[in-house]
């Protein structure tokens, strides 16, 4: 089919099935309506094809029964599928560009272009709230934290019942959870894993998540596994690119403590010379970090997580 089916009838039903919704993309796609009304919560992954963590917990939230929810939950659980069956590194094989940077894309444009352009025209205005859950690419550690589009008090709220202790106000443009703050539509991004590894913890950990968010929106009733009881962070991320192609040695672990001007790792050439010293702007601890010994001009070498002014 070309469209999705309607999000809303006002009958409890399941349907699932594949949308094209442009020559050459097929998407896989789970809808579920439960019997009595309510919100509408979109769920994504896949953006980065080999961050598995999240599109395996994308594929068991299709498992849901009509009689278990209110309102509508709509799964989109492989968004970049080439990127998947590829085991690519953040791109769509199709352009060679990161979905995640290319909304609110192009009706015209590359392929990330034409998807990210479909998702925020004929997708996000149809939902209430909106999760795009990510996992940790091949090439990257980390502990878990929730992007939410800075400003948006609706967001840090949704942010605040996933339950992860670290959330971070993010802005700028290109990426799926502003598009949707844009036209209306609160959302957030948990990141959950890393180097492209899941497992039932993992997965559980993102299902506990999504579930708590569901109960925060009415959609589903009973109790949810709480959350330790400890205030969340809320914080900015800083992210250090690599100046030059070469070998990355990382001098910080996930969840270390920085300070402004100290080392946080050094690109050398294969003969160990130093190419480039990165040395961190800001105070915080590191939140992610690049785990390849490649690295390439431009790709993104760590975060590192500030305490949010207030």
């Amino acid at each position: 089919m070309n469209a999705l089916p309607s999000f809303q009838t006002g009958k409890p039903r399941i349907e699932q099935g594949h949308v094209r919704p442009f020559d050459g993309v097929e998407i896989p796609f789970g809808i579920i309506e439960g019997s009595e009304p309510g919100p509408c919560l979109l769920v994504t992954a896949g953006v980065h094809g080999s961050e598995f963590c999240s599109i395996e917990t994308a594929i068991r939230l299709m498992k849901r029964r009509p009689q278990d929810i209110k309102g509508t939950l709509v799964v989109l659980p492989i968004l970049n599928v080439q990127g998947f069956h590829r085991r690519s590194i953040y791109i769509m094989p199709e352009d060679g560009k990161n979905l995640n940077r290319m909304f609110p894309g192009k009706a015209d444009g590359s392929t990330s272009e034409r998807l990210a352009h479909w998702l925020v025209t004929q997708v996000y205005p149809q939902v209430d709230a909106y999760l795009d859950l990510h996992g940790g690419d091949l090439s990257e550690s980390l502990a878990p934290f929730t992007l939410y589009p800075n400003g948006c008090e609706k967001s840090k709220a949704l942010a605040t019942a996933f339950g992860i202790p670290v959330n971070i106000a993010a802005g700028g443009e290109g990426y799926t959870i502003n598009a949707a703050y844009k036209v209306g539509v609160p959302s957030i991004l948990p990141e959950v894993s890393g180097n492209g590894l899941w497992g039932e913890d993992t997965v559980g950990e993102m299902t506990a998540g999504v579930e708590r968010v569901m109960h925060y929106l009415g959609m589903i009733s009973g109790s949810v596994k709480s959350v330790l009881e400890k205030a969340p962070k809320f914080v900015t991320m800083w992210v250090p690119s690599a100046p030059c192609d070469g070998l990355w040695y990382a001098a910080k672990e996930i969840s270390d403590s920085v300070a402004v001007g100290e080392v946080l790792g050094e690109v050398r050439d294969v003969f160990g010379k130093v190419l480039a010293t990165i040395r961190s702007e800001k105070d915080g601890f590191i939140l992610y970090r690049l785990t390849s010994l490649s690295v390439n001009k431009g790709e993104a070498l760590l975060g590192v997580g500030t305490p949010l002014a207030h």
